[in-house]
């Protein structure tokens, strides 16, 4: 099993990777852009830097959430992660509203982009290098169990979306259909900005300690256990791969103590050996009562 340290350590890897290769997307697409004064092209290479502007977000969440606990935060700065996710979505936003506001201007100004084979090249290589990103970014978020990670791969496969609506853009003033460009860019403002509220909403309920796991199922985990008698008050909270538990567990009045405190160690256990990501279980040992009826 991966030690938290080392974990942090496997994000923040993969966050430089993806930044480099954020920035040499950027720096393609605007450079080129320039060179022919394709207004689109260079758009999209500074929707491109929004990109490594969250790279280095989530680099920031990472390092400070990779600090081990201390008296202020006994229980630890994960946290932080998740608010660098939400850091990011309102990045996405930002773009899809930049997005917007670049195709209203080129329905009022009705500008035509310079269009050449190059710039043909130029957008399905990056296409390419941004599907290589974000799917490398995902998995390893999956494996890593990182919100930021995955939020930062929604963002930039958002980067796709966007450099084929320029690519169709193109294809259309080829065609001698050059509006085709602005309304695409808005649906693809629209899909941006879907993929960022499905990371608030994700963040939120990380923020707001939902409950994380089914108490049903914990308690039919826990009731399994030898000497266990009932539970309740089972309670659950954390972002995913960091998930802390506290029950409350009934135990035969004539118990001894240190036997009860071998059923708590056991529950401990049976816990994290059947529900993956729980970073520790709070075990309150109770004598049962049957004249209460705990939930």
């Amino acid at each position: 099993m991966q030690t938290m340290d080392s974990r942090f350590r496997k994000i923040q890897r993969v966050m430089w990777y993806v930044l480099f290769l954020n920035l040499a997307v950027a720096f393609a697409k605007i450079g080129y852009g320039m060179w022919t004064n394709v207004l689109s092209m260079q758009s999209d290479g500074y929707h491109s830097l929004f990109d490594g502007v969250s790279n280095v977000i989530g680099l920031i969440g990472i390092q400070i959430a990779s600090k081990p606990p201390d008296a202020e935060h006994p229980y630890g700065h994960r946290k932080f992660e998740t608010i660098a996710a939400v850091f990011i979505a309102f990045i996405l936003g930002a773009v899809a509203f930049e997005i917007v506001r670049s195709a209203l201007m080129r329905f009022d100004n009705g500008s035509i982009p310079e269009v050449t084979t190059i710039s043909f090249l130029v957008m399905l290589g990056t296409m390419i290098v941004n599907y290589t990103v974000t799917t490398y970014e995902k998995k390893k978020g999956n494996e890593l169990r990182s919100e930021v990670l995955l939020a930062d791969s929604a963002h930039t496969r958002s980067d796709i979306y966007v450099s084929m609506s320029v690519l169709l853009g193109l294809l259309a003033i080829r065609a001698g259909y050059p509006m085709v460009d602005p309304i695409i860019s808005i649906f693809v403002a629209v899909v941006i900005l879907h993929a960022g509220m499905e990371i608030i909403f994700s963040s939120v309920s990380v923020l707001c300690d939902e409950s994380r796991i089914d108490p049903e199922e914990i308690r039919g985990v826990v009731c399994r256990v030898e000497g266990v008698m009932g539970c309740h008050n089972i309670r659950t909270r954390g972002p995913e791969g960091c998930v802390y538990v506290d029950l409350h567990v009934e135990v035969d009045p004539s118990m001894p103590t240190y036997k009860s405190h071998t059923v708590a160690h056991i529950v401990q256990y049976r816990l994290k050996e059947a529900f993956e990501g729980i970073e520790e279980v709070l075990v309150h040992i109770e004598p049962e009562d049957n004249s209460y009826n705990y939930k």
